[in-house]
């Protein structure tokens, strides 16, 4: 059989795996793209997203993430993506995804569908990412300035797509040596089987998968030194 290169401790037992490692003034919670253009009726890539979002349960399980980090005691970071009007940010002959945002003219600062969905609208003690414009978290942002003024070394990543927005910025914070952990229930991408693609071959290779539960759970445990 070929080598998955996907360590085994990082897909079993992961609740006892973050239980020993997780404190929460080392942890932040990375919420990216919680706005109406996804979770919306209305948002111009809501119907996109929509079949994912209902099975996975993404909007209701984020929401519950966020709370229990927050009254736990970590770090809470959205992180959105927004264009100006027109969208000139992006190359005037784009491919790829970024081709269908300027075509769309979705995520535009200062319309509806660039603010963040009502579940997810920031408290006055959370962050929030200034300068994304493309499909890493880290990338052209001050992410990494937010992380590192506030001692964290433990990333969980929620959000849009989950094989394109989240999964980046997952390897990047991989590569700057931050432990990572993403919320599989909190994310959502465009079909059922791309997400679970990327969930059985990518996310272990750069993350510890799991779930908003076992992230509640351990943020309960106690530390261990």
């Amino acid at each position: 059989p070929h080598p998955t290169f996907v360590s085994k401790k990082s897909t079993t037992n992961l609740n006892m795996a973050i239980e020993s490692e997780l404190d929460p003034k080392e942890t932040a919670l990375v919420f990216i793209e919680f706005q109406n253009e996804f979770t919306t009726d209305g948002g111009k890539l809501h119907g996109a997203v929509k079949e994912c979002m209902e099975k996975t349960g993404t909007l209701e399980n984020a929401a519950k993430a966020a709370s229990a980090a927050r009254e736990a005691g970590c770090t809470i970071i959205h992180c959105p993506i927004l264009f100006e009007k027109g969208h000139h940010e992006i190359s005037s002959s784009p491919y790829g995804i970024l081709a269908g945002v300027k075509e769309g003219a979705a995520f535009t600062n200062g319309e509806w569908g660039g603010e963040f969905c009502k579940e997810m609208t920031p408290k006055d003690s959370d962050l929030v990412v200034k300068g994304k414009s493309g499909l890493c978290g880290f990338h052209s942002t001050n992410l990494d300035f937010l992380l590192r003024q506030n001692g964290i070394k433990n990333v969980c990543l929620a959000g849009f797509l989950t094989n394109c927005c989240v999964e980046s910025s997952m390897r990047t914070a991989y590569e700057h040596g931050y432990k990572v952990f993403t919320l599989k229930d909190c994310c959502a991408a465009t079909s059922v089987a791309g997400q679970e693609a990327a969930f059985e071959h990518t996310f272990g290779m750069f993350s510890i998968p799991t779930t908003s539960d076992e992230l509640a759970g351990a943020l309960k445990a106690p530390v261990l030194a």
